[in-house]
């Protein structure tokens, strides 16, 4: 695909101050289920296309073709300068081609274990008996273990001597039981929808891992249903990394996008509190909080060398010390607002434009053990795994629900509670970050379902945090 991309991109007249650039993109999925102990889907997909973007008169023009014949691939790069000419002549900012780096390199992830080590077959039966393992008495109604294996194999190259490819390998797998007793009807999961999201093969998938997960499943299910309810109160809030991983995505990662603060997405995926004259200024949180971009990090979901435009990709402060910094804006962006960003311009498909994404959104781990953070509250409560979220246009205010909870008191987990929720404000909520653990309490995690864009993209993001703790946060359980 490389040599016909490049055979193409020497055909075509371009003319001065414009440029081009081929994206190649191919993506192979695999999806498996198994529900009660009975097989309920296997699916197989690929799709794989070219996306041609051309700058004329400072203004991008974008066109796509599932067809790789020289004669489409040509077709499809006309259309792309007939767009982009149309464009520029009702532009809002005129770019150049310094938003598109002469970037060359490649970029894998790392696989220990070749997925091809399993079967179709063995891979359903991993999956049976997961779900038998979490069916461990009668007030289990209904078990569900799925996984999804996805490939994805991309190439770019333009016409200012960019040339680039990565390949990524992509494990989810998904565990969940839903239980009945007395009326009360609870659910728990693996660390919440598909958050068991990685880079990688079958590593993730065999050895005891999943097996301890399921079985942790089925006591913690059993346990939610004999609990009391969370009671409503203000107190101390302790989150585990899996809860972590939501409260980032979205009052850190979605108000910082700064295609948002610009007002692009105002329509449809809404806005952000942040204002540009924020970065530098606005005290997000309390001076513990330090949050980075990092798609270099080994396994994370969203790691990779290059954004779709060719930015090289590098690990930056968002916040720190608990100031705003630097936005989740990319080249285009950053010419746009004036304001710092990151190697972000990320498209989801062959057939999709690159825009401002997240990618891996960390907390940085702070210095204070799990046991010490419990030891030093006198009440509060403990919450793990998403189950419902909430939050404004503006990314500001929000309430979120949990799988599971433990009451906190006199410096020790209690009983456990179902139905735990929480509400806030986001920069009030980040200034009562009270505690930080330590790198033995750090959880990295992903999801496969970040939604944005028009047309709709739904892609890839990894969050890494350890336990945090939070005080004055106004907890409520499921008959508040």
């Amino acid at each position: 695909m490389e040599q016909r991309l490049k055979k193409v991109l020497s055909q075509l007249s371009i003319g001065p101050g414009e440029w081009v650039g081929l994206r190649y993109h191919r993506e192979h999925s695999q999806s498996r289920e198994v529900r009660d102990t009975h097989p309920d889907s296997n699916e197989n997909s690929e799709s794989s296309g070219v996306m041609i973007e051309w700058l004329v008169h400072g203004q991008f023009g974008y066109a796509a073709t599932p067809d790789f014949s020289e004669q489409s691939l040509m077709r499809t790069a006309v259309r792309a300068h007939e767009l982009a000419t149309a464009a520029a002549k009702r532009a809002l900012h005129r770019f150049d081609a310094s938003r598109r780096p002469p970037s060359q390199g490649r970029y894998s992830s790392r696989v220990r274990s070749s997925l091809g080590v399993l079967t179709e077959a063995e891979q359903f039966e991993l999956l049976l008996s997961l779900t038998k393992r979490m069916r461990t008495s009668d007030a289990v109604i209904t078990a569900t273990a799925s996984m999804q294996n996805v490939q994805v194999e991309s190439c770019f190259v333009s016409s200012n001597g960019a040339h680039f490819e990565q390949d990524l390998s992509l494990v989810t797998v998904a565990l969940e039981a839903v239980g009945q007793k007395n009326g009360v009807v609870q659910k728990r999961s693996n660390h919440g929808l598909s958050a068991y999201s990685y880079q990688g093969g079958a590593e993730f998938i065999v050895g005891q891992v999943l097996t301890q997960q399921a079985d942790k499943v089925a006591i913690q299910l059993h346990e939610l249903l004999d609990a009391q309810e969370c009671p409503n109160e203000n107190t101390h809030l302790v989150l585990s990394p899996d809860q972590m991983m939501l409260q980032i995505h979205e009052s850190i990662g979605h108000p910082l996008e700064l295609d948002r603060i610009l007002g692009d997405e105002r329509n449809y995926a809404g806005s952000s509190f942040v204002k540009l004259e924020d970065f530098g200024r606005l005290k997000y949180g309390s001076e513990i909080l330090n949050v980075t971009f990092d798609p270099s990090v080994e396994h994370e979901f969203a790691s990779y060398a290059f954004d779709d435009c060719g930015h090289p990709a590098a690990r930056e402060f968002l916040i720190e010390k608990g100031f705003l910094k630097r936005g989740l804006g990319s080249l285009e962006s950053q010419a746009r607002s004036g304001v710092p960003g990151v190697a972000n311009q990320r498209a989801s498909s062959w057939n999709r434009s690159p825009i401002d994404r997240m990618a891996n959104i960390n907390v940085e781990p702070g210095n204070t053990s799990f046991e010490d953070m419990i030891a030093g509250i006198e009440r509060g409560i403990y919450m793990e795994s998403n189950k419902s979220w909430s939050i404004d246009d503006y990314r500001n205010k929000f309430q979120f629900g949990c799988e599971y909870a433990r009451l906190i008191e006199n410096g020790k987990l209690g009983r456990v509670l179902r139905n735990p929720n929480y509400r806030g404000v986001t920069a009030d909520f980040w200034n009562k970050l009270v505690a930080v653990g330590d790198a033995s309490t750090l959880g990295v995690f992903g999801t496969p379902y970040c939604g944005k864009g028009e047309p709709n993209q739904s892609i890839r993001v990894g969050h890494a945090s350890p336990m945090c703790a939070f005080a004055g946060v106004e907890v409520f359980g499921g008959a508040g």
